[in-house]
């Protein structure tokens, strides 16, 4: 057997392990952090709870073809080629309505299920994609945090105690939302990929380097440097490989999921929930909201994925008896300006709305419609601060103290029934 040694180890842990071990970043990541911040013991999280799914809308999603003032005449006038038009709409009331691609979500707002909070932005709107992220992943419009809103609830719910599934993301990398507790949420890019990885030119030897590298974990015992971190680490990743692909494999759906990503892992969070795996956040993204140019079709299609997903989910955890232990939660980094540009598309803009939807939720429309007469330079004046949607949740669906994690006390909105 190839010995790997400690500097080898943490020399190679990028990419793969000396002597043949490939690994998840959730090994990469632990490393990187255990260099970075020591050593720290890791608390055990709940076994049960409400689950909350975090569905970033990446790119700055167009809120005035999402959620439509189809009987606003400006809307029409500053938007000749880009307008929902009237009878394509799906009324959701007398002002306001829905884009005809998010069809597949109507029967969740008419069972009461869906809340849409509309105007949802904050003071002196940032319109850099990156920054503009940051600010909501953070909760803090000054940029001077650097932890996730939501880390501190994960620090607990991925550790040696049983809970390795308690807070998953999905994607390449983990994201800035649950960073960074001292043992990441695993992230997932695909299930079938989310395990340790032998080299394929030598099958035979698989288990023993495998058996390796869990000896290499094992062997770093308190009081030795970052070993708690280590030993929680290494025991989550083990727990979690295995319980993934062991979940996944057995998982029966009780509804058709639609073919795309997000529905891939909105399925994998429906497993995981539906198994009473102890999922309490999940997270996803769905890309390509930034329509400069050639908007309508590219949005609505867009948006078709979103509605069709997010109602497979909703439906399947539905019909198994779990719907009302989830809310999913959408977020975009901002929305549009109010007039088209030249190129048929909208430039990067301010406040826009925020969809929650689950079985306890209370429905209909939360904010105020979008006044397009009285705007900010061209952009929508907000109406909710997205601070407050935050407060909500931690606080009704969470449970937990709001303040202590926004930094603040902000209102929150009567989501839950």
């Amino acid at each position: 057997m190839v010995q790997i040694t400690r500097r080898k180890f943490m020399q190679g842990s990028v990419v793969a392990v000396a002597g043949g071990i490939y690994m998840p970043q959730l090994f990469v990541r632990a490393l990187r952090i255990a260099e970075a911040d020591g050593s720290k013991p890791v608390t055990a999280g709940p076994d049960q709870g409400n689950t909350l799914i975090i569905i970033q809308l990446a790119g700055g999603n167009d809120g005035l073809n999402t959620v439509v003032p189809y009987q606003n005449g400006t809307y029409y006038s500053v938007r000749p080629t880009l307008a929902v038009k009237q009878n394509e709409v799906i009324p959701l009331n007398q002002e306001l309505g829905l884009a005809p691609s998010l069809k597949d979500l109507k029967p969740i707002w008419d069972a009461g299920h869906l809340a849409i909070v509309d105007g949802v932005g904050y003071n002196n709107p940032n319109f850099s994609h990156f920054e503009a992220m940051d600010i909501w992943q953070t909760a803090d419009p000054l940029l001077q945090k650097h932890d996730g809103w939501l880390s501190t609830l994960v620090d607990g719910y991925v550790d040696r105690n049983g809970h390795p599934l308690g807070a998953v993301g999905l994607g390449s990398g983990i994201p800035p939302a649950l960073c960074c507790p001292p043992v990441p949420p695993p992230v997932v890019d695909s299930p079938a990929s989310y395990k340790l990885f032998s080299d394929p030119r030598y099958p035979k030897t698989a288990g023993l380097r495998e058996s390796a590298l869990q000896q290499l974990y094992a062997s770093y015992k308190a009081p030795a440097p970052y070993a708690a971190l280590l030993d929680s680490t290494q025991t989550s990743a083990a727990a979690s490989t295995a319980a993934l692909q062991s979940i996944v494999t057995g998982y029966q759906p009780k509804v058709q999921y639609p073919s795309n990503s997000l529905a891939d892992g909105l399925k994998l969070f429906a497993s995981l929930v539906a198994g009473g795996h102890g999922l309490r956040i999940g997270y996803v993204i769905l890309g390509g909201f930034d329509t400069h140019a050639d908007q309508y079709a590219h949005q609505q299609s867009l948006l078709q994925t979103l509605s069709t997903s997010v109602a497979a989910f909703y439906n399947d955890l539905a019909a198994q008896g779990k719907s009302d232990d989830v809310l999913v939660v959408t977020w975009s980094e901002f929305g549009r300006r109010v007039a088209e540009n030249t190129s048929q598309g909208t430039d990067h803009g301010s406040a826009a709305p925020m969809f929650v939807l689950g079985g306890k939720v209370k429905g209909g429309m939360l904010g105020e419609p979008p006044d397009l007469t009285n705007l900010d330079d061209g952009n929508l004046k907000f109406a909710v601060d997205f601070r407050s949607v935050y407060a909500s949740v931690l606080q009704e669906w969470l449970e937990v103290d709001s303040k202590s994690l926004l930094g603040q006390q902000f209102p929150t909105l009567p989501l839950l029934g």
